[in-house]
């Protein structure tokens, strides 16, 4: 059993829960994350890797509350346990000793992006940051950015914080006027990923995503997480979940994504009690 030791909302759907797991705590990079299950009659839940600490040998994991398994892993207070937690998996990010790099981070993407940019400014490079939701609500951790970022930018769909507006188009206005990048990583909904990519490419900018919204079991064996990356099929739970951002076929990805839709509206009460 692992033990929560701390719990916190960061809005009305994200949490925030260090876990107690020397274990996996001394092994963590930045880009890997865990698999966990609340009890022992749980489904296997796939999370991205927020913060580690080896020395207190203590992990912390972000998630949305958003079906029965969130919301049961939601119900536990600090002080209890869960029943699994695994890991880590995936492949570390490779991180590059740039003179300049920025972050986009789309909602909760943030969480899986705060680890790779702070190892960065760990490695002496100057990070930079876009964070973009729907509304100020749904922005998260950016109190945590502004302890190494040198700028933050905030964009919101409504305009209720920072600049109204999408992630690309403040991206497209740092670059046009003069600001230079050695490289771009960008996490969060695919469709931002793709779009991010897009604007990239024409500025041979380098860009690296996380895959990690398509995760399911997490160890390959499922399929679920397959991709084409740069015409070969890939699978983002061990061969990822970070890619190179110009060479992921994200409209196949996104078809593959909203595939089971109806099943997964579906409110399933097998083994429910009441």
């Amino acid at each position: 059993m692992y033990e929560i030791l701390s719990k916190k909302k960061l809005n009305n759907n994200v949490e925030e829960m260090v876990i107690r797991a020397p274990y996996v705590a001394r092994r963590c990079e930045p880009g890997q994350f865990v698999i966990l299950r609340v009890d022992d009659e749980g489904e296997r839940i796939p999370l991205t890797i927020a913060e580690y600490d080896a020395a207190q040998g203590t992990v912390s994991i972000i998630y949305q509350v958003v079906g029965f398994s969130t919301r049961k892993l939601s119900e536990k207070k600090a002080g209890e346990s869960i029943a699994d937690f695994v890991g880590p998996l995936g492949r570390p990010t490779q991180l590059h000793a740039h003179k300049r790099v920025i972050g986009i981070g789309g909602g909760v993407g943030a969480a899986p992006l705060y680890p790779q940019l702070r190892k960065l400014n760990d490695m002496g490079v100057a990070v930079d940051l876009i964070l973009g939701a729907r509304n100020k609500d749904l922005i998260i951790l950016e109190d945590k950015f502004r302890a190494f970022c040198k700028n933050i930018y905030i964009t919101t769909d409504d305009g209720s914080y920072g600049t109204k507006g999408l992630v690309t188009d403040k991206l497209k206005e740092l670059v046009e006027a003069g600001n230079r990048y050695d490289e771009v990583i960008a996490i969060g909904p695919v469709i931002m990923m793709k779009f991010v990519s897009l604007l990239t490419r024409k500025y041979n900018l380098k860009t690296s995503v996380s895959l990690n919204p398509v995760m399911i079991d997490g160890t390959g064996m499922c399929g679920g997480c397959r991709v084409t990356v740069g015409g070969e099929t890939k699978f983002a739970c061990v061969d990822g979940p970070d890619f190179d951002g110009h060479l992921v076929d994200y409209d196949e990805l996104m078809r593959r994504q909203g595939m089971y839709k109806t099943e997964e509206a579906h409110a399933c009460k097998i083994g429910l009690k009441g």
